[in-house]
């Protein structure tokens, strides 16, 4: 079988690379991207721009998001593999699409410019979406991928619901557009610090929150932060809660990274009997199965022979690092397998 390789890593792309012409064989093409937590994103966008593209010539797509950083790689990491086909149970609306760059370069600005690339994204989003005004209550699921859940994935639900109402005359019922005229006034520069209009919002999207947000949550609530993987990761926890009910649902997804890049973009998702259909993605994942397995280590202060006992908790097969010399190459290790392998760097 013949593959596409998008390959995102965000220190050293040469080392996918490697382990892929180890375990692919046939044709391979592609290109590491590498911006931030949104690199993920920027690579599936590569790899959905080739399949619906005059060049695609019917072989497979996969993308690879990792997160690897000199003292984290060796804890934690997120790798989340998408193929693109036709006849797909998930589905890319290529023309409801909305992105947002930014030059900016500040930590205390942090969570205002990400709610300025939210509103840019779904305000494109929203033009777009071509057949009658877009809000809320037109999507299913809000999958956010976010280095920090809780700081962001209410906000987001916050703002889409306030955009809404801003914006359109049926989304929201009278009442709770009142609640908002005393901030009418406010620019939207001023809109991002005023704390009276986050309450207000905070408890008008409450519910949409629980319906459209929650689901999404689990992976990121129990393993963290997993950088470019973590809004796959979000996407892989509404599929593993409601693969049953998702059939016929529009998500839409928001990747955002720092610096700063953003995309808003729209999935329709539908049940079929194929190889790929949503229940035997859900069940090959097997996300509670595998969440169940984990084994709980403290990493501060191991030696080396606790670091050696932990690998006998790794799955047959499993690739780990085994050191980063002088020059910040990598060696990894397989298990079963005395070999290394070098970045080439």
């Amino acid at each position: 079988m013949s593959m596409r390789c998008e390959t995102v890593w965000v220190h050293c792309d040469s080392e996918t690379s490697r382990l892929l012409r180890r375990r692919l064989t046939g044709t391979k093409s592609g290109v590491a991207s590498t911006n931030a937590c949104y690199g993920g994103t920027a690579a599936l966008l590569n790899c959905v721009n080739w399949v619906e593209g005059n060049s695609w010539d019917g072989r497979y797509g996969l993308v690879i998001c990792t997160a690897a950083r000199t003292r984290e790689a060796h804890w934690r990491s997120g790798s989340y593999c998408y193929v693109d086909r036709t006849n797909a149970p998930i589905v890319f609306e290529s023309k409801l699409r909305g992105s947002h760059i930014a030059h900016v370069v500040d930590g205390k600005l942090s969570q205002t410019c990400y709610l300025m690339a939210l509103d840019s994204c779904y305000k494109h989003l929203c033009n777009n979406f071509l057949l009658l005004v877009f809000c809320v209550t037109h999507f299913n699921s809000l999958v956010i991928g976010s280095k920090n859940l809780r700081a962001k994935s209410s906000p987001s639900m916050m703002r889409t619901t306030l955009f809404s109402i801003l914006h359109t005359t049926n989304s929201i019922d009278e009442a709770a557009k009142e609640k908002f005229t005393p901030f009418s006034s406010l620019s939207l520069d001023e809109s991002y610090q005023s704390r009276d209009l986050e309450k207000v919002s905070q408890h008008l999207a409450k519910s949409f929150y629980d319906a459209k947000v929650q689901p999404t949550t689990l992976v990121p609530k129990e393993v963290g932060n997993m950088y470019t993987a973590s809004l796959y990761a979000a996407f892989a926890s509404l599929i593993h809660n409601k693969h049953n009910d998702l059939a016929g649902n529009r998500v839409v997804m928001f990747s955002y990274g720092s610096g700063s890049t953003a995309t808003m973009f729209s999935l329709r998702l539908c049940e079929n009997q194929s190889l790929f259909s949503l229940s035997s993605i859900a069940s090959v994942m097997d996300v509670g199965g595998k969440l169940k397995a984990r084994h709980e280590v403290r990493s501060k202060g191991l030696c080396d022979e606790q670091r050696g006992g932990i690998l006998d908790l790794l799955a047959p097969g499993t690739y780990y690092l085994k050191e980063v010399d002088s020059l910040y190459r990598r060696f990894y290790g397989k298990k079963g397998d005395d070999g290394s392998i070098a970045n080439g760097h």
